[in-house]
């Protein structure tokens, strides 16, 4: 009888925990990539238009190349403000001085639809997201079980997500760019 009941307990607990894991893999992931994200996806309206002024190969902060930024005068729609200078992450394009872009902010950044961005970004996702998922999934099983499920095949699924991550990103990043190039 008190095997019975540990067990009814254990499987609630790691339930609870499949679906506090899957809340905080989506909390984490709005909250860190996600308004970047949306603005470089283009959800909601336009919030302004930058006017270029230079264009230059960007870097991380261990010097490798990122794609190109852009540095601009940004004129918000409507009166969210008085025009600033802003910089145009991962442009899609090397635009000329005084070529007008419209851009979506996040961050104090502006974005524009391009495949670097929605590849650089779908890559942190996706890099955040395995961990969560795969933690859910083991504890999905040992609810299931009503024990604690062996961990070890979950670790080399974890370690082939994260790899796998990157393919879906580079898809998307790739279509993308397909995309702008025919429109």
């Amino acid at each position: 009888m008190v095997r019975r009941g540990v067990r009814v307990v254990g499987r609630g607990a790691a339930g609870v925990g499949v679906v506090v894991t899957l809340a905080l893999a989506g909390w984490l992931t709005w909250l860190l990539p996600g308004p970047q994200m949306a603005a470089v996806l283009g959800f909601g309206p336009v919030d302004g238009v930058v006017s270029v002024q230079e264009c230059y190969e960007a870097s991380d902060a261990e010097g490798y190349a990122t794609g190109t930024d852009c540095t601009g005068r940004y004129t918000p729609r409507g009166s969210d403000g008085p025009p600033r200078d802003i910089v145009l992450d991962t442009a899609a394009d090397e635009y000329r001085p005084g070529t007008r872009v419209e851009v979506r902010t996040a961050r104090g950044r502006a974005y524009e639809l391009s495949g670097g961005a929605v590849f650089r970004f779908g890559t942190v996702i996706g890099l955040l997201l395995v961990p969560f998922l795969v933690l859910a999934a083991w504890l999905f099983a040992c609810a299931r079980q009503g024990r604690v499920a062996d961990g070890e095949g979950y670790v080399f699924v974890a370690l082939a997500g994260l790899v796998v991550a990157i393919v879906p990103a580079a898809v998307a990043g790739i279509l993308v760019e397909i995309g702008t190039l025919i429109l």
